[in-house]
């Protein structure tokens, strides 16, 4: 678990983020939202180490992050795993060579386990014939899948996901959704999720905290959602008349089953 108390920052005496505390589970996809220039961003360059927080404290598990030192840090880091927003591929290198560059940079192993772990992440990934590409060689969805394999392959505790779905189009969005919920789940990880995808919000969406200007607007799971009464939350998730239709569907097809549930437990106990 990753947990942020008070956790404030600004530029150039203009605050950013406000006094911002949030919980983010473990095993469980947890997705920070909001609009361009809401926070969102810094607040996870604060989490990864990039950006140190004016004031709050941020704990791994219990851990400390903001009070460690360079050297700490740099341990805590090699239990991250990172998925950046353009992959972040080297194009010189293929597919296998930069899946293998963090076993390069933070492992000991052999070049034949360093070749058996990458084989490993990329049959995972669904890439296990992708060894030899360069990524000018792939689609964009396998480029991110690549993202992942190698945000895995130091098997971390924590993964931080910058917008993975930007530039792919909707059904290979679903993929990465649900290959990222797999990961969380089968590896036990604390994922935290950049997003502005609503589609991810719905699907993956196990703890949701969403940002607005600067501070925690709101804070619940893709089914608390549905429900909410928060104007600015509504007036951002359910933006156009279509969307809204489908909430208000939404909420009757889950007050139907409630409801159900309800006859079904009054005949139970008679």
């Amino acid at each position: 678990m990753i947990s942020i108390t008070n956790i404030e920052k600004g530029f150039s005496g203009k605050p950013v983020i406000e006094g911002v505390s949030a919980e983010f589970e473990t095993g469980k996809c947890n997705l920070i939202i909001g609009a361009s220039g809401s926070g969102k961003t810094v607040l996870m360059k604060c989490l990864v180490g990039l950006i140190t927080p004016n004031q709050g404290q941020i704990y791994y598990d219990g851990e400390s992050f903001t009070s460690m030192n360079d050297d700490q840090k740099k341990i805590m880091r090699r239990k991250i795993g990172m998925l950046f927003q353009g992959s972040a591929l080297f194009d010189s290198m293929t597919v296998e060579q930069n899946i293998m560059f963090p076993l390069d940079m933070f492992s000991n192993k052999t070049r034949g386990e360093k070749l058996k772990r990458v084989a490993e992440v990329l049959d995972r990934v669904n890439l296990s014939e992708a060894h030899k590409k360069f990524p000018a060689e792939i689609s964009g969805g396998m480029k991110k899948r690549v993202g992942i394999a190698r945000a895995i392959v130091l098997n971390p505790q924590y993964l931080f996901c910058d917008e993975p779905n930007s530039g792919l189009d909707p059904q290979t969005s679903l993929v990465i959704d649900k290959l990222i919920r797999e990961i969380t789940t089968e590896f036990n990880i604390t994922t935290v999720i950049n997003t502005h995808d609503m589609n991810s919000v719905m699907e993956i969406g196990d703890r949701i905290l969403y940002m607005f200007q600067g501070k925690k607007e709101w804070e619940g799971t893709n089914k608390e959602i549905i429900f909410s009464k928060n104007e600015k939350l509504n007036s951002f998730i359910f933006a156009s008349e279509f969307l809204q239709d489908a909430k208000d569907m939404r909420m009757l097809e889950m007050k139907g089953k409630i409801d159900n549930n309800r006859d079904m437990d009054d005949l139970l106990s008679r």
